[in-house]
């Protein structure tokens, strides 16, 4: 079982969901992937959901501000990559020519964190561990197995994590064509770089996969709680994906096939 007590600097380690409906999310996530919900205080942020499967913590949601919904804010996926600290990753960022939103900031005891845009537009969080290393359960069926990057310019933003988080990069192209780039820290495989085309202005965005053991059941659980499929099933040689959209509209992704412990 991929059980995890700490993560090696520069890891992905853990992602939330920021919804428009936490019930209506709740409810989607638990039937797709087994997890189960637990509302947390959370002070002046007001409630943190913790998802759990098997008592082991997966992933979190929170539901959307109303400033930032007035606005036109849509339902995202969050991704986390744990450092030494977060005041000095949001300095490096800047040096590197990225945005930190505001400064660092303290999570009750669990860590600290700063949240961090790269030159294309991707935003992520640094996390500071204390209380909580973020998932104590990655790669199994429901839990986060990888983290990949949309990005119209994949240069400028591989370029810009190896900076900020020493992340060793591996490109592979097709017909002289990039086609991905591989990302790796501390001697393993820790999510990819995905080329798109991306249309009328979009940012680049993080997109967490998911590992489940049957494609086609998952994709029919979420067609039949009201998701969507945005991609796939796509067979990529070590195992099939697909990328959905759930009832709110965030996107993510979901992996079949086999993964590290």
């Amino acid at each position: 079982m991929g059980k995890r007590e700490r993560y090696e600097p520069g890891t992905f380690s853990w992602a939330d969901l920021v919804t428009t409906d936490a019930e209506g999310a709740k409810a989607f996530y638990s039937r797709l992937f087994g997890w189960e919900a637990e509302d947390m205080p959370a002070g002046e942020a007001g409630v943190y959901t913790m998802l759990r499967l098997d008592g082991d913590d997966v992933g979190g949601l929170y539901e959307m501000g109303a400033e930032q919904r007035a606005q036109g804010g849509s339902s995202y996926w969050f991704s986390y990559v744990t450092v030494e600290s977060a005041d000095a990753a949001a300095e490096r960022a800047r040096e590197l020519g990225g945005t930190v939103h505001g400064e660092a900031f303290d999570v009750l005891d669990s860590g600290r964190m700063a949240i961090i845009e790269d030159p294309t537009g991707a935003t992520l969080a640094a996390w500071e561990p204390r209380a909580h290393i973020g998932a104590s359960r990655v790669n199994d069926p429901g839990c986060m197995t990888w983290n990949e990057l949309q990005s119209g310019d994949p240069e400028t933003a591989g370029a810009f994590y190896s900076g900020l988080f020493g992340w060793e990069t591996q490109s592979m192209e097709e017909d002289g064509k990039l086609v991905y780039v591989t990302i790796s820290n501390a001697g393993s495989m820790n999510g990819g770089i995905m080329p798109t085309e991306q249309q009328d202005g979009a940012p680049s965005y993080w997109l967490p996969y998911f590992t489940v053991p049957s494609s086609e059941e998952a994709i029919s659980k979420a067609q039949e709680l009201s998701g969507e499929v945005c991609a796939g099933p796509l067979d990529i040689g070590a195992g099939r994906i697909s990328v959905l959209r759930d009832p709110q509209g965030a996107t993510f992704a979901i992996y079949e096939g086999e993964t590290d412990d």
